[in-house]
């Protein structure tokens, strides 16, 4: 579990499909079991409070997006506004899940070191946007075994971040730099 303050009232836990199950929990069963997933949302919200030194009250937004292979980003906002019950915590939460294989990357430098990573694997389809000062690499894994599928899921890890970020709001808002072959094209010219 990785937890990350986006700003005073709001915050973001990343937990992966590895994290879910040493937690007794499935995908299925966040989707298809709501007590489950309340109970799963309420034990992270505790840690992330632990962890973070953040003290909870009032209404919570908990929006979570489901990524293909990667887990779950949970995204935490806290608006205490006309709850006068400190000791009341009300949460609302909303669930999405993409298809994509989309990371986020701080940096260019972090996407010339990644696609180093792939010298071996030219047949690997990626696409690269840039948009609002970070760059999105979608990887097309329509082809892909669940095995190299893991094992480029971790490659990439390593320089980048799972997004939620879909690629229509990057081909509509965003500037596509590579469509096909991302990692290649950046291995021949830096």
């Amino acid at each position: 579990m990785r937890l990350e303050r986006l700003s005073v009232n709001q915050f973001k836990i990343f937990l992966t499909y590895n994290d879910l199950k040493e937690r007794g929990y499935s995908k299925e069963e966040l989707w298809n079991n709501l007590p489950k997933a309340n109970e799963l949302f309420q034990d992270m919200l505790y840690e992330a409070c632990d962890e973070l030194g953040i003290e909870l009250d009032g209404k919570l937004v908990v929006q979570v997006y489901m990524l293909q292979a990667q887990g779950m980003v949970i995204v935490v906002t806290q608006n205490s506004e006309g709850i006068s019950d400190e000791d009341f915590i009300e949460l609302k939460v909303t669930m999405d899940e993409s298809k994509e294989l989309m990371f986020v990357f701080d940096d260019f430098e972090d996407v010339i070191q990644a696609a180093g990573s792939f010298k071996k694997l030219t047949e690997l389809q990626a696409s690269l946007y840039h948009y609002e000062g970070c760059y999105y690499v979608k990887i097309h894994d329509e082809e892909l075994s669940d095995q190299s599928q893991e094992e480029i899921i971790s490659m990439v890890s390593e320089f980048s971040s799972p997004s939620t970020m879909t690629s229509y709001i990057l081909n509509e808002y965003g500037k596509c730099i590579v469509e096909q072959n991302a990692f290649e094209t950046i291995q021949k010219y830096f």
